[in-house]
């Protein structure tokens, strides 16, 4: 029997060795990521068939229920409360951040600010506070027993506002939100400001521009790419919000049990036990995450490209 070459099997041993460091990566990607979606989407058209009081073996039973999850999930005046207090929550949570991490950045990248490193950590280390740890301080800084501030109101005759409760409650959870992703937004902008040539700088120098005219004009329109992908990271994670209110709900009587639409997700699988339900909501906000996601990405790629022929 031949042997195929020494060569030959030198070159299928290089051409095959990408697909062997990739191998670890597949199979943590099919266990962790494509199993579990797969498993949800089984378990978003099926439900439990009980029969009689539901005792005894066989009593209840999975059997198909098509897409009755679905129009249930739809119609559910629950999600749609809880989709409604996201979108006010984004509102307020994505320009004000997005904002002030183009601020911090451009005043980072200023030729006159002085201890650039020492406020550039400080900036971004609210963000490696966990988010759970994050809410659990703030929540306590809002209670009105605990809370410094609020006993400094009281004590200078000044009134206490109630932050965990109504509209207040918006600005509360959304001060978390800002206060955890100014720094990741802010180091971003930042990055793609430094890897700006300084030749334009210096050009525009020479013609007269000042700081602020440099900023308006060179820095923040060549820096837009930045701004829609941390745009987009924002409203991906709003629409993902739960660490803060299922954190901040023992605290109050304020936050349903629904308040996010993940929230109400737990809620249907954990306290209801009704993971069917929940597999089938989970999918609807997955798919209503991308489409949104896709719509954006379209719209702006269209500006872009208009302006670049322009």
């Amino acid at each position: 029997m031949t042997q195929p070459p020494k060569g030959a099997r030198r070159s299928y041993g290089v051409k095959a060795a990408p697909y062997g460091f990739l191998l670890p990566a597949g199979v943590l990607f099919v266990l962790f990521f494509a199993l579990p979606i797969g498993y949800a989407l089984w378990l978003s058209f099926h439900k439990v068939r009980i029969k009689g009081l539901g005792l005894g073996k066989g009593a209840k039973t999975e059997v198909w229920a098509g897409l009755e999850n679905y129009t249930s999930a739809l119609t559910d005046s629950e999600l749609l409360g809880s989709a409604l207090r996201v979108l006010g929550y984004g509102a307020i949570v994505v320009p004000v951040m997005l904002g002030l991490a183009l601020f911090f950045a451009l005043l980072l990248d200023s030729e006159r600010v002085r201890a650039r490193s020492f406020a550039r950590l400080a900036i971004f280390l609210p963000y490696a506070v966990p988010g759970v740890i994050a809410a659990v301080l703030w929540g306590f800084l809002y209670l009105p027993d605990v809370s410094p501030f609020l006993f400094l109101l009281d004590k200078f005759g000044l009134p206490q506002p109630d932050l965990m409760d109504g509209g207040p409650l918006y600005l509360a959870m959304s001060n978390i939100a800002v206060w955890g992703g100014t720094g990741f937004n802010m180091i971003v902008i930042y990055t793609a400001l430094r890897s700006l040539p300084a030749e334009v700088y210096e050009a525009a120098k020479l013609d007269g521009c000042s700081e602020l005219q440099i900023a308006l004009r060179i820095k923040i329109p060549m820096v837009v790419p930045s701004l829609v992908l941390t745009f987009f990271f924002s409203i991906i994670a709003t629409l993902q919000v739960f660490n803060e209110p299922m954190t901040l709900k023992p605290l109050t009587n304020g936050i349903p049990s629904t308040w996010s639409p993940l929230m109400k997700v737990y809620s249907d699988a954990f306290t209801g036990g009704n993971i069917y339900a929940a597999s089938a909501t989970a999918v609807v906000l997955a798919l209503a995450t991308f489409a949104l996601s896709f719509a954006l990405l379209r719209i702006s790629n269209r500006r872009t490209t208009q302006g670049a022929t322009r």
